[in-house]
This record gives C-alpha cells, sequence and structure tokens, in this order.
C-alpha cells in the first residue's frame, strides 16, 4: 500500500511530551506487531494462491484490453465470435510443432436430431491459435441446417473424453502431413488439410486455418466453415468433386483451396453441402 506520513506533535510541555511520546511508543509496537503479522499471512496468502493468481494474471492480460481506455481516450470493446472468425492471424506456412495435442475441455450437446456423431476436439500444442475459438466454430458450422445435418439426418455432440467417432485436429502444416501421410495422402506441395482415414484424426492445416486461400480472399469465417464441412465431409464418405456450371455455387466437396475452375467453368466461392 501507499506509505504513511505521520508529523510530528506540537510542543505543549514536558509531561504531554512524554505522555506523546508513550502513546507513539504504543502504537508504533501495536502497528509493527500488526504489520508483521499482515506480512507473515500475506506471504503464507501468497503462496498458497500463487497457482490461482498465475491463472488470473493470464486471464488478465488476455482481457486487459477488452475494458481498458485506448490511447484515443476511447474504450477497446470485446471482439465477438463472427470478428475473432472474420480475422487471418498469424502463422509461419512452414511451421511445425511438437506433434503432441491437448484436448479442448468441456462438453457441447448435439442440438439437433437423427444419427447422434460424437467428436472430439485436439490442438497440437504451443500452437498460438484459440484452441476454444476453433472447438465453438467446429460445433456452430457441423450443427447449422446448411451442414451434414441438414434436415434432421443426423447431428454432433462435441465430448472431451470417453468414445468420440472422430478427432477433429487443428495442427501445424508439418504436423498435418504426418498424420496425413499415415493415410496416403500428401498435403505438403499445397499445404492443405484432409481426413487422415487410416487414423481417427480429421487434420485441419493450422495455416490455412489462420491465413485462408486465395480464393476466398478476405472472407476468412466462410472459408473456415469450408475447411470443417469439406473435411467432415470425407470423414462421413463424401469424395471430391468438381465445378458444373458456370457462376454457381462451388460443391463443398470441390478443392476450393486450390481452385474454383475447372475444365473452364468457374464456380464461385460454398462453405456449405446444402446452401
Amino acid at each position: 500500500g501507499a506509505s504513511r506520513d505521520t508529523g510530528s506533535p506540537k510542543s505543549g510541555g514536558g509531561v504531554a511530551r512524554t505522555a506523546t511520546g508513550v502513546a507513539a511508543a504504543v502504537v508504533t509496537v501495536v502497528l509493527a506487531v500488526v504489520v508483521a503479522g499482515q506480512v507473515e499471512d500475506g506471504a503464507d496468502t501468497q503462496a498458497q494462491a500463487r497457482p490461482a493468481d498465475v491463472e488470473r494474471a493470464k486471464a488478465d492480460a488476455a482481457s486487459r484490453s477488452d475494458s481498458r481506455p485506448t490511447p484515443n481516450g476511447g474504450a477497446a470493446q470485446q471482439l465477438t465470435y463472427e470478428q475473432k472468425m472474420d480475422r487471418k492471424y498469424p502463422l509461419d506456412e512452414k511451421a511445425k510443432g511438437s506433434g503432441a495435442f491437448d484436448t479442448v475441455g468441456g462438453h457441447e450437446a448435439a442440438p439437433g436430431r437423427g444419427e447422434v456423431l460424437r467428436y472430439r476436439v485436439d490442438v497440437e500444442k504451443g500452437l498460438p491459435l484459440d484452441g476454444e475459438l476453433f472447438a465453438t466454430a467446429v460445433h456452430r458450422t457441423l450443427n447449422d441446417d446448411r451442414s451434414w445435418g441438414h434436415g434432421g439426418t443426423r447431428t454432433f455432440e462435441r465430448v472431451s473424453s470417453g468414445h468420440a467417432d472422430f478427432v477433429i485436429t487443428l495442427a501445424t502444416p508439418g504436423t498435418t502431413g504426418v498424420w496425413c501421410a499415415k493415410s496416403g495422402l500428401d498435403t505438403t506441395q499445397d499445404n492443405v488439410s484432409c481426413d487422415s482415414a487410416a487414423t481417427d484424426r480429421v487434420m485441419i492445416n493450422a495455416y490455412r486455418w489462420a491465413q485462408g486461400a486465395r480464393t476466398y480472399g478476405d472472407k476468412m469465417h466462410a472459408y473456415r466453415q469450408m475447411l470443417i464441412n469439406h473435411e467432415v465431409g470425407h470423414r462421413l464418405g463424401h469424395d471430391h468433386e468438381t465445378c458444373g456450371k458456370e457462376g454457381a455455387l462451388a460443391p463443398v466437396m470441390m478443392q476450393q483451396t486450390k481452385f474454383l475452375t475447372t475444365d473452364g467453368i468457374t464456380c464461385k466461392p460454398n462453405a456449405w453441402p446444402y446452401p
């Protein structure tokens, strides 16, 4: 806390000075005892609370700009889900990670009707991207009626433990390449994603998640939805498709990260199986 300023008492006779001196001495002793007790208790409290304090500090650091005044006098606004999904994030196109994964915690119930498919979300350790945002995007995308559960045919439940039908995995290009190669797929040429069908992992290339593709430009939200729908589409048994009519919406199973034109016919970007 702030240091306390104590002024000198006015002179008013020997007795008064003596009494004042005694009183001051008593106050000093009491304060010393109280302060000593506070320091000792504070040290114990600090030692006991340190892990929580560290987590709180992380949270404070992450949210510090959300409510504090900005240099121009305004208040910074917390980004919405849509704003976060519209943004690009820095990531090297040749990034390689540890190859180890963290599971995004929590549970999100299947909101729809039909067959329930359970999936888990893993994010490569050390990846400088928001795993919670990724998990939210996966769940919202797959349970949109324009996605693979269209018309109540199926619905998707996110789990973090127990049985999962497949694992949607956000990983660096290097690790994506390793897992896709397990299924005989080469993602390194075009830095793309894959459904590693010989394993339980649907691999989302973190570089594409962060930076998008030329075919979608700045439409990052739509591109990310397409990535999820395309790769999960493979897991559900759908093969690649091509553009069939000039100016039509591209099939979601078209390789839209690479191109929007096949045999001279150009389609428009499309993120959904049932747009």
